[in-house]
This record gives structure tokens, sequence and C-alpha cells, in this order.
């Protein structure tokens, strides 16, 4: 079902950071929503998870729906691995060695049992990534996924994407077109 966002808005004390937004996300598509810092990327998609409610406007095809997220801020839980933070979200019958061959495959083979805390930026990062594409989810929102990642990095975890995506639903901020080209995606743009 296509999610549909019809004259929303969003005020946060005198300042208004939404205002009257329309769009359709067509189901089974990627959209890489841009624009400026401040314009209310994050302010919409925070909507969309339900973490704050918009002031006016209404939002259709999101009942019940399952989503995982990749936050702003990687969100793990520090003391614990990155296969544990991974399985966390996952269905109960979620075999540990394809978490291990996931994670393998976006270059952290020699991190699988070390606290995530004692991890780089960049690997937090990809395990955030793994885990929001692992989760049992029908839509997945991912907010500057790839920052903090060096170029070759970026365009690895890009393909990794595209790839664990296919058919799914994908909203994504960014602020790099040359992301939402990577990811064929279809381009929302914000203006503040």
């Amino acid at each position: 079902m296509d999610i549909r966002l019809h004259h929303i808005n969003k005020q946060f004390d005198e300042k208004q950071v939404l205002k009257d937004v329309n769009m359709t996300i067509v189901e089974g598509d990627i959209y890489c929503i841009m624009g400026a810092s401040g314009a209310g990327k994050t302010t919409l998609v925070n909507i969309l998870m339900g973490i704050i409610k918009q002031d006016a406007g209404e939002i259709t095809g999101m009942n019940k729906r399952k989503i995982a997220a990749v936050f702003q801020e990687d969100r793990l839980i520090e003391h614990w691995d990155a296969v544990k933070n991974i399985l966390l979200v996952c269905n109960k019958s979620m075999d540990e060695s394809k978490v291990k061959d996931a994670l393998e495959e976006v270059g952290l083979k020699d991190h699988l049992k070390k606290p995530v805390m004692d991890l780089s930026g960049g690997m937090r990062r990809r395990v955030a990534v793994v885990r929001a594409l692992m989760a049992d989810s029908e839509l997945i929102i991912m907010d500057e996924p790839f920052k903090g990642l060096d170029e070759a990095l970026k365009q690895q975890m890009i393909q990794y994407v595209k790839k664990r995506t296919k058919g799914k639903t994908v909203i994504l901020i960014t602020h790099d077109k040359e992301e939402a080209l990577g990811l064929n995606a279809k381009i929302i743009s914000i203006l503040s």
C-alpha cells in the first residue's frame, strides 16, 4: 500500500518546520528526501514513524506497518557486540550465522564479537545499517545512513542497501545527490 501525506504541517514554538507537505511514497520504491539543514527532513520521518505528531494534515497507508530505522545517532547497545545488537531486532528464528554473514559482507568480519563501544564511528554506522536491513520490516527509514563513511565504504554500503532492500519501501535522508543516484532513488526535495 502506498503511503500518502496530505497537507502535513508541523511547528516548534514559533518556527514553522513543515508547511502543507503533500507526497506519495509508492510501495516498493526507494526515496531520498533532500533539503537544506533545518528544512524538516528528520521531522518528517519522525512524524511517519509516530515519534512526533503533526499539527495538521493526514497520513494514510501507515496502519500497523512494520518499520525499521537508522537514526542520525547509531542507537546501539554499547556493551553488546554487533551480532547481539542485530539479533535484538530480528525474528526469533533468525540464524546467527546469517547475521555474521551480513556483517562480513560490510567488512566487519574481524569485529563480530567486540562490544560496539570499541568500534570506530564508521564501523558502528555499518552495524546500525545492517541492523535496520535485517529487522522484520515493510518500511525502512534511514536518516543519513552513510555519514562518517569514506567514499569507498559509502559506495560499498550503497550497493549493500540496494541489494538488501529489493521490493521494500525505503525512505532515506541525505544531503548527497550522488547517494540518491547510486540507489536509483526518487528524489523528494523539501524546501525550507
